[in-house]
């Protein structure tokens, strides 16, 4: 499994909007092959992050390189106070 955790930034205005706007950005991406999850997590201390699984690190690519990511892509910037910070992980072990 491939997983990129995504730290990220919201504008406190756009919070509400932006899990309104996850939602309906999965119901597209959902239907990639190897899509697993993608879901907006809060911290305690109010911090977000977004976490992608894929079955593949190939699946996952493909879905980032299609005209539909491409279009979320450009849209995600409204939301956010600061640039996204991805990280990328295998899963190993379970």
């Amino acid at each position: 499994m491939f997983v990129a955790i995504v730290d990220i930034v919201l504008k406190d205005e756009k919070k509400d909007e932006f899990k309104t706007w996850i939602t309906e950005s999965n119901k597209a991406l959902s239907k990639f092959d190897g899509f697993v999850s993608r879901r907006l997590l809060e911290a305690q201390d109010g911090g977000n992050r977004i976490m992608v699984e894929f079955n593949d690190m190939e699946s996952f690519k493909k879905m980032h390189s299609s005209p539909e990511h491409g279009k979320f892509a450009g849209e995600i910037g409204q939301f956010m106070a600061q640039p996204p910070q991805r990280n990328f992980f295998q899963v190993v072990a379970e």
